[in-house]
């Protein structure tokens, strides 16, 4: 198949610009559209796991010694209950065999989308665009057209295949008519970004952390930049979501970690909807999905980006096969669904949904038992490795990998 017909994608987001990078690498002609006027820059996941940095070294072009250079390394992780003081802790180098990075490294996405972009400069073969939305497509035998919005007006754009890593309302997938299975969550998170250190208010702290209470469960991380603090809120208007989001509420809930006596400094806060979904397909001929426009979750234990980053890798590796190689596109394609589709089924959402459940339980005696749970395992290094090689997503890779 001739490669002279360039593959687009709709999303400059992780997923997007990371596929786009590893195609421009085998000089694939690849166009890459954002609708936003330069990359968003806004708060969103912060967290990778070792899979995604193994990949990400692996694409080269510099990316992850800026990445590490710039990033926090999270080597230990914590399950913290409010209400006994009992402290769970994970450490990674318990994986440190198995991995060439035996950490999580806070820093966040848009850090790594400004990296892409900037080394796509160095691609002929790889376009940008900026401002330019997608609003629809049309596809047959021999390729697909892209219909694009941009300052001047709509535009056509042809290609080989179309790629839908434009987000959770993915354009792709709803005019492929493709399914979004699952749910939506009764409470939203609200998200704060303070400068505040609260490693030196709390003993031992980890820079990632997960705390059970069962009046407000809430998480409490640091990025490269800032902590953040995520907590459950149940707006049932939107007058009700400006109160949660007001220098009251939210410094009440800040001043319920640790009241220092005066208000903390707020760089962002946000509130934003939880879901629970998968595509019915990630494939539709010659349009593909990659990252949240075919699979959604709550960001507990940070899987959603990665999970994206995972999708990128792989389906990079099948165009590529398809492109250069020859191989049988309907085959490649199929694979792919069933790798990461099937992941996502069995693995981010499962796990997502039970990291949520564990945190939220009201009753004490299971708020308790948990505890011990998490205790027990993170003091038997067998046990504390098995754990870490789940949560960190190293095994769902590897397992994913050997579906065929």
């Amino acid at each position: 198949m001739s490669t002279q017909q360039p593959v687009i994608i709709a999303g400059a987001g992780p997923s997007g610009c990371v596929l786009a990078l590893s195609l421009a690498k085998q000089g694939i002609p690849v166009r890459l559209l954002e609708k936003c006027d330069r990359l968003p820059i806004d708060l969103r996941a912060s967290t990778f796991h070792p899979p995604s940095l193994e990949m990400i070294a692996d694409l080269g072009d510099g990316i992850i010694g800026k990445m590490l250079e710039r990033g926090l390394k999270a080597d230990r992780y914590q399950y913290r209950d409010r209400s006994t003081g009992e402290v769970a802790t994970f450490d990674m180098s318990l994986i440190a065999d198995e991995t060439r990075f035996p950490f999580r490294l806070q820093l966040e996405q848009y850090e790594l989308t400004q990296f892409v972009c900037e080394a796509l400069q160095a691609y002929s073969c790889a376009e940008v665009r900026f401002g330019c939305e997608l609003v629809d497509y049309e596809q047959d035998a021999d390729g697909v057209t892209a219909i694009v919005r941009n300052a001047d007006g709509e535009e056509r754009l042809s290609g080989c295949y179309l790629v839908g890593a434009e987000g959770a309302r993915s354009v792709v997938r709803k005019k492929s008519d493709i399914g979004f299975m699952g749910f939506t969550y009764d409470e939203k998170f609200l998200v704060v970004s303070t400068s505040f250190p609260f490693e030196q208010v709390f003993e031992d702290f980890s820079w990632v952390n997960y705390v059970s209470d069962p009046e407000e469960w809430c998480v409490i991380l640091r990025t490269d930049k800032l902590w953040r603090v995520l907590v459950p809120v149940f707006p049932a208007s939107t007058e009700e979501e400006a109160y949660y989001l007001s220098d009251e509420f939210v410094q009440s809930r800040l001043k319920r970690l640790h009241d220092r006596g005066v208000d903390y400094d707020i760089h962002h806060r946000s509130i934003y909807a939880v879901n629970q979904r998968v595509a019915e397909t990630y494939v539709q001929g010659r349009a593909l999905l990659v990252g949240d426009a075919c699979h959604i979750n709550n960001p507990l234990g940070g899987m959603g980006m990665n999970g994206g980053l995972h999708d990128a890798f792989n389906l990079a590796d099948k165009l590529i096969q398809v492109l250069l190689n020859d191989a049988d596109p309907q085959a490649a394609f199929a694979v792919y669904d069933r790798q990461r589709r099937g992941l996502a089924v069995q693995f981010v959402q499962r796990h997502t949904i039970e990291n949520k459940k564990l945190m939220e339980a009201r009753d004490p005696d299971v708020q308790r038992k948990r505890q011990q749970m998490l205790m027990e395992t993170a003091a038997d290094p067998e046990r504390a490795r098995a754990f870490l090689l789940e949560r960190s997503m190293i095994n769902c890779v590897r397992e994913s990998l050997a579906v065929q």
